[in-house]
């Protein structure tokens, strides 16, 4: 696999592409008003208790109190924190009071109307290694499969984390890392969370006490690995960053960093911009001919896969099998390049053999093998569909780029004009008969007034008699197809 990543920078905004095979398969953005917030820490207040929903609300200076779960808060027994939330006994109420300060980190974005989503357990990620302020653990990520190199990190880590402020969790990328690579990561953390503490002791309620790195160095800490080939950098003043980080952290990974001069922008490798675009919508064609419609909601996201132009060869089932199939690869590169998470439905086309329906779910898992989002993928159901969930921790790219058009308030529908004539002619029913008019003027858009002048021009005649007053129909040019008044005059 072949990987580049593509970074566009300006001072108001950076945007990260993720490049495997020359397929465009991850966007991330960030904008300097709008900043991601996970990973930061705040010194919080607590605002609001709530024994019913065993939550609180927290003030960390941000524009909406933050959620704090019961099972999200750390609790000591024996001098070390508990973390398996399926042990825990205690009430919100026994471990959280009003007006109370607290350490916490945020572990999801604020997403739609919802506030951040925090937690007490401090986690500081490194290079190779994730830093457990006060949990005496030593763990290794579930992605590394080898086990005897499982069992060597672990025994490193127990190692290094003697006599230290916390335990450690091996991440994918500590996997073959020599011990004296391991020991500098434990002695950086070690470093910053001492620093950490100091501003601990010195912030006052809701102001922020340690700030994530911004996101091109997330990207070099987060997401380079041995597949990564070219890091290209359209700012000067960045890749010097960028390099300097690297030569720190990261000197395997120094060569790969380069400066972009081209007079393309860099977005336009790969079309970039243009898979962004099409990413907005809600079609995606596949190779066959077939399709996919994808739909993003508060509670979920459903994508619902079509044969389309897709006849096949041989029988009913096979086309409908290889349609399914060839679908799982677009999915998955979807759910990663639109950022899709939380609870997601597909609508894979009926199967009728249990082969079929196998080798498609198997398909999907393979493919969403190399996404960094963790996902949980169910059997087919009986109406034939497959639910999943893939972690969310920040807004989706639609979220990001887009708002809810003001036309239609996010339907993504319109009252049809023939509709709006009729809520007209009820709306002048009303009014002549609780007010006594010479005549009513209607302000409405070009297309209801067409309508009202040409094929209700019988039903308006019929008003004017039932009523016995005139009405004069005017057009607003900058009214929508929705919007009208009816005014007495």
């Amino acid at each position: 696999m072949s990987t580049e990543i593509l970074m566009n920078v300006t001072p108001q905004e950076t945007r990260v592409a993720v490049v495997e095979n020359g397929v465009l398969q991850e966007v991330i953005v960030e904008r300097e008003r709008r900043r991601g917030l996970v990973g930061n820490i705040y010194k919080g207040k607590v605002v609001r208790v709530l024994p019913g929903m065993q939550a609180a609300f927290v003030d960390v200076g941000l524009e909406r109190a933050a959620f704090l779960h019961a099972s999200d808060v750390a609790v000591e027994h024996g001098g070390e924190d508990l973390h398996d939330s399926n042990n825990r006994t205690e009430n919100i109420t026994q471990l959280l009071r009003e007006g109370q300060e607290v350490v916490v980190q945020v572990i999801k974005d604020p997403l739609g109307t919802k506030g951040a989503r925090l937690t007490t357990h401090i986690t500081i990620p490194s290079r190779f290694l994730v830093f457990t302020p006060g949990v005496f653990h030593a763990g290794v990520s579930l992605k590394i499969e080898d086990e005897a190199e499982r069992l060597r990190l672990k025994e490193t880590l127990s190692t290094l984390m003697v006599d230290g402020p916390g335990g450690y969790i091996g991440r994918t990328a500590a996997e073959g890392v020599p011990e004296e690579g391991l020991a500098a990561d434990t002695q950086f953390l070690s470093k910053l969370w001492e620093s950490i503490q100091r501003r601990i002791d010195s912030t006052g309620p809701g102001e922020l006490v340690h700030e994530d790195l911004p996101l091109v160095l997330r990207v070099l800490r987060d997401v380079v690995d041995g597949d990564v080939e070219k890091i290209r950098i359209d700012s000067r003043s960045t890749t010097r960053r960028v390099i300097h980080f690297a030569e720190q952290f990261m000197p395997e990974a120094v060569g790969k960093v380069e400066h972009y001069p081209g007079e393309r922008p860099i977005f336009d490798l790969y079309s970039v911009e243009d898979e962004i675009q099409k990413a907005l919508e809600r079609k995606v064609l596949l190779k066959s001919g077939g399709y996919l419609i994808i739909d993003q909601t508060e509670a979920m996201t459903t994508i619902d896969v079509n044969t389309g132009a897709f006849v096949g060869h041989r029988n009913l089932e096979e086309t409908i099998f290889k349609t399914n199939l060839e679908a799982t690869q677009t999915i998955a590169r979807q759910l990663r390049l639109r950022n899709l998470g939380g609870m997601i439905i597909i609508d894979f086309i009926d199967m009728i053999e249990t082969e079929h329906k196998r080798q498609v779910l198997r398909s999907l898992e393979k493919n969403l093998e190399r996404d960094r989002a963790k996902s949980h993928i169910t059997e087919v159901s009986a109406l034939g569909l497959v639910e999943m969930t893939r972690k969310r921790t920040r807004e989706s790219l639609e979220r990001v780029l887009c708002e809810p058009c003001p036309t239609c308030s996010g339907r993504g529908t319109l009252k049809t004009p023939e509709t709006v004539c009729f809520e007209i002619f009820r709306e002048i029913i009303r009014e002549a008969r609780q007010f006594d008019a010479q005549q009513y003027l209607v302000l409405a858009s070009r297309e209801v007034v067409d309508l009202l002048l040409d094929e209700e021009s019988t039903s308006v005649a019929e008003l004017e008699e039932f009523i016995g007053k005139p009405i004069k129909l005017q057009v607003e040019s900058l009214y929508t197809q929705e919007q009208f008044d009816v005014v007495m005059v």
